[in-house]
């Protein structure tokens, strides 16, 4: 240690069999945490670690040397099984700041005996606090660590939590239970899934809040299977509880986001599909680009397209009428049936959706005739008009006029 003349290790050596046994006393009654015997792994390796830090601190005055490996998984250990034991490093560096305030005075007095200089002695205790501080280091380090692998095993037995509850055919009520207990998650009376895009499950899980578990979705094959957006699965307690939504939407601001309807626990593998086909509905298009999309208020869309190629064989077939026109006028003739379908046949409302005169949508429809001939009048064509428009992807009562003048 500079300063500090290597004769000086002589002057302290005499002085540690008894500085162990009188520091671990004092740390009983100083440090409130340890005022209790220290028994089992923890009192085991304060015992060594205090006995190893001061022979080690002495030998270093003699022949500096860096820390070995040995040393630090000591002190990176003691900070790990404080985590363990549920308590902060509070009482651990504190310990440390005992035992070095002993050593200090300990030293201090062997000095004096032995006419050290005082330069000496202070270049001494700063060494003394110095080396303290390199301690606590490893011990914060090891306490980091142990917090770290303590979260991962939380998110793992949450994840496996979300998988099971998932799972479709269901997984076995005692394996959910089972897996419940292990994440220290306590079952609600009912649920719902939340799918969230662009975001981690542990971010997620905490704007959520107690009572929420995530884990990270597997995107299935399906209709956008070629997105690589991340996507995050959560079940919600209490669903219906007031105020929730609006929790819920700022808890996925800025995200892509869709809400499963509420359940019971067995029904969450239906509330989770649910959300996962709004949100890649509305990623498609298909449903409004809300921020949270609540599936229940798209029920009829999530049935249309739960057979995506029945759904556009249906279009195709129902609007082939219109394909052999140019884009302009296959568009506006597109917008115009939809328009009309939507109004239920008035010209004066259609006229006032498509901000165009009464006059123009009667020359339209009867354009429209020639194409589709009787369908017009038939109650279960213009269903299924109407279906195929909502497949080819215009979003339900837009506006047309607010289209047109957006696109100009």
């Amino acid at each position: 240690m500079e300063g500090i003349p290597p004769e000086v290790a002589a002057v302290l050596r005499p002085v540690l069999p008894d500085l162990a046994a009188e520091t671990i006393r004092a740390i009983g009654r100083e440090v409130p945490d340890y005022s209790r015997p220290l028994e089992g792994r923890l009192g085991v390796t304060l015992r060594y670690g205090t006995e190893r830090a001061l022979r080690r601190f002495v030998d270093s005055i003699e022949a500096p040397a860096a820390v070995s490996e040995r040393d630090r998984r000591i002190y990176f250990e003691l900070g790990r099984l404080e985590m363990r034991e549920g308590r902060t490093l509070n009482a651990l560096l504190a310990a440390y700041r005992v035992g070095a305030q002993i050593a200090w005075r300990r030293f201090v007095e062997a000095g004096v005996r032995a006419d050290l200089e005082p330069p000496t002695l202070y270049r001494l205790g700063e060494a003394i606090f110095a080396y303290i501080d390199e301690i606590s280091g490893e011990s914060i380090a090891g306490d980091a660590g142990e917090q770290s692998a303590a979260a991962g095993e939380r998110q793992r037995r949450r994840a496996r939590l979300v998988f099971l509850l998932a799972a479709d055919p269901p997984a076995p009520a005692e394996d959910v239970r089972a897996a419940a207990v292990r994440a220290g998650w306590r079952p609600p009376a009912q649920v719902a899934a939340l799918v969230v895009e662009g975001i981690d499950s542990e971010r997620l899980a905490g704007r959520l809040g107690a009572g929420a578990v995530a884990a990270p979705l597997e995107r299935p094959d399906g209709l956008l299977a070629d997105r690589r957006a991340p996507r995050v699965l959560a079940f919600v307690p209490h669903p219906d509880a007031a105020g929730l939504r609006a929790q819920l939407a700022a808890a996925v601001e800025g995200l892509p986001a869709a809400l499963g309807p509420a359940v019971v626990l067995a029904g969450c593998p239906r509330s989770a599909e649910r959300a996962r086909r709004a949100l890649d509905l509305r990623a498609a298009g298909l449903l409004p680009r809300d921020e949270l999309v609540v599936a229940e208020e798209h029920a009829a869309a999530l049935v249309l397209h739960a057979d995506t190629a029945l759904a556009s064989e249906l279009a195709e077939a129902r609007l082939a009428a219109l394909d052999d026109l140019r884009p302009g006028p296959r568009a506006r003739l597109t917008e115009s049936l939809r328009a009309w379908l939507d109004c239920q046949g008035r010209i004066d409302e259609t006229a006032r959706a498509l901000d165009v005169h009464p006059q123009t949508v009667r020359y339209r429809l009867n354009q429209l005739r020639e194409a589709f001939g009787g369908a017009l009048d038939d109650p279960d064509a213009r269903f299924e008009l109407a279906l195929a428009l909502r497949v080819r992807g215009e979003p339900a009562r837009m506006d047309a006029a607010a289209r047109r003048r957006s696109s100009r």
